[in-house]
């Protein structure tokens, strides 16, 4: 099978987003082959290049999406007329998209008792339903979709929408939709400053429409396309379904949606409305469009549901991650016989317990309630030690990292062994790669229990090493951490430094427990969330996706006419023999004689 995959900011890309589960997927998939179409966001991750591609991977296509290059394309009066009426199209339904708030916006649910209430939309049947959202308007999104292909048809034709999306022509028509009747308030209020920052924006989400991807040899040429995240990433894989028929999977281990909601807090009410408006029906569109939908957890499968997914298009993976590196820790910690190892003994009484912090450093992870919590563990359990293993975060993470750091020296004033010792903190904060924590096994291998204090989380892949790792762990019930977590450790509430102590003591003071939960949490870690499960589970998808949707394109001669009878039955099939072969054509059927005999050589 020939696989097209679709990223953003990712694979192949050295350090990219989602670059890993990536890179997994396609070296599990050794039978497959991939044509990689990536999309880069700065030059900074273009100049660091690109990871060693295994051999399945055929061809890689990227552009970028932080900057558009001049194509020197100059739209005569019928494409000018043509582009006119397909952007005022889709800006119309912008601006007549539901406002953000009311039950028809993705992401709102409808709530009991508000049917009949003026500007509550409500569909038949979901009256007094909680929890059922509603999606956008019919007209609404297939207009937008009308819009969005007939602007993708204009740049197949002429050769790109670059120009023409810069345009005071596109401006001047998002202004007149604003100004429509029937456009919502927010977009009446805009004002040009507000109509250019829109303008900007949707031009730089619509440069993959310019792109040369959508050919028979490019996107045409694959039987499924795998967008490794929502949004502008499955954006060619909705075009090379337009044109071509190819099926589509789009996986997202967080909803892109949800992030678009989440972000621009400073903008005004009409940039940020207009702007949701298009992710919204962008979304909807990939939804609606998608033969599947693979959410990474059941805390993205909740948020799919509710911005519009189809339940039955729904099918949860989980990320796999290695458990190689963490074997060695993870198997010392689980002996079968713990009362006569010797080793284990050792350990439990080795010295003063350890907490172990490991992720990026940033406001969303809560170091503050951690350190205020880690006051009440130590008053609880004198001598415990905290780690804190990671780097920070772009400038805010810097000044949060700093801010912690203040705030442990306030907290804990350093300590000495003896009355000639040199005193140090029981909070360090440490990098990877430093002493004693080369790899992310040797930190657990340290530690006595893990801890997450996050507040905002998604799929908390450090978790799920500390699992591998046999480590007992106490996180807090944010994302898809009880989900991950199951029965295997403690969860308390998030920004509750009390609770998130109280967890601590009572697993720092009770080592069997300590054991029992560790060897818990290693073999659920091994059952659901391994490399091989996530391969197997994407290799079944990929078969059932295109025994479902069969791709059938027409081989065509060199004149470009349709040969009927050119591809065999069994080239219908998934496998490799799905290109057809030549075969002997008779010697009437040839236009040009050709000679009876050979040459022999």
């Amino acid at each position: 099978m020939r696989i097209g995959l679709l990223t953003e900011g990712g694979y192949p890309y050295v350090g990219g987003e989602g670059g890993v589960w990536c890179d997994r997927l396609v070296r599990g998939l050794d039978r497959h082959e991939f044509d990689v179409y990536a999309f880069s966001t700065g030059q900074a991750q273009e100049e660091a290049g690109w990871v060693e591609l295994p051999p399945q991977v055929q061809r890689v296509r990227t552009a970028p999406l932080w900057v558009a290059e001049e194509d020197g394309v100059v739209h005569g009066r019928r494409a000018r007329r043509r582009f006119t009426e397909h952007y005022g199209e889709l800006a119309a339904a912008l601006c007549t998209a539901a406002e953000p708030g009311t039950a028809q916006k993705p992401g709102i649910a409808q709530r009991p008792g508000t049917a009949g209430r003026p500007g509550i939309a409500q569909r038949p049947g979901t009256a007094g339903r909680p929890g059922i959202a509603e999606k956008p308007g019919t007209a609404e999104a297939d207009r937008f979709a009308n819009a969005l292909h007939g602007l993708a048809e204009l740049a197949r034709d002429e050769g790109g929408l670059v120009a023409a999306l810069r345009s005071e022509r596109a401006v001047r028509a998002l202004e007149r939709a604003c100004r429509a009747p029937g456009a919502r308030r927010a977009a009446r209020e805009a004002r040009v400053p507000d109509l250019l920052t829109v303008a900007d924006h949707l031009e730089r989400a619509l440069r993959p429409l310019s792109l040369d991807w959508y050919e028979e040899d490019g996107l045409g040429a694959v039987d499924l396309c795998h967008a490794a995240s929502g949004g502008i990433a499955a954006l060619p894989g909705l075009l090379a379904g337009h044109f071509f028929g190819v099926p589509l999977v789009v996986t997202e281990y967080g909803v892109r949606l949800r992030t678009h909601y989440l972000t621009r807090p400073d903008a005004s009410p009409a940039v940020r409305s207009l702007l949701a408006a298009f992710h919204g029906l962008l979304t909807a569109e990939t939804y609606r469009a998608a033969s599947y939908l693979v959410p990474g957890n059941a805390h993205a499968r909740r948020w799919q549901e509710r911005c519009g997914a189809d339940r039955a298009k729904l099918r949860t993976i989980h990320p796999g991650l290695d458990a190689t590196p963490f074997a060695r820790v993870g198997e010392d910690r689980l002996p079968e016989d713990r009362e006569n190892d010797e080793k284990q003994e050792r350990q439990e009484h080795a010295g003063p317990h350890t907490l172990v912090w490991l992720g990026r450093v940033e406001p969303a992870k809560d170091l503050v309630s951690l350190l205020h919590a880690f006051a009440e563990v130590r008053a609880a359990e004198p001598g415990t030690r905290l780690r804190i293993v990671g780097r920070p975060s772009g400038p805010e993470g810097e000044a949060y990292l700093g801010h912690c750091r203040a705030l442990a020296a306030q907290l804990f004033p350093d300590e000495a062994d003896g009355p000639h010792a040199v005193g140090r903190n029981p909070v360090s904060f440490e990098e990877l790669g430093g002493p004693g924590a080369e790899t992310t096994a040797d930190v657990h291998a340290d530690g006595t229990v893990t801890v997450l204090s996050s507040v905002v989380e998604g799929f908390p892949a450090g978790l799920i090493e500390a699992m591998f790792c046999g480590r007992a762990t106490v996180s807090t019930d944010v994302g898809a951490v009880v989900e991950v977590i199951g029965g295997t450790g403690l969860v308390v509430p998030p920004r509750n430094p009390r609770a998130l102590a109280e967890a601590c003591v009572s697993l720092l003071r009770d080592p069997e427990r300590r054991a029992r939960l560790g060897a818990a949490a290693r073999a659920r870690a091994l059952e659901l969330f391994s490399v091989e499960q996530n391969v197997a589970a994407f290799r079944g998808l990929y078969l059932e996706t295109v025994a479902r949707t069969p791709v059938r394109r027409p081989v065509l001669d060199g004149a470009g006419d349709p040969q009927p009878f050119a591809a065999p039955a069994e080239a219908h099939v998934p496998g490799h023999w799905t290109e057809p072969t030549p075969r002997a054509v008779p010697t009437w059927a040839v236009e040009t004689p050709e000679p009876v005999t050979e040459t022999v050589r």
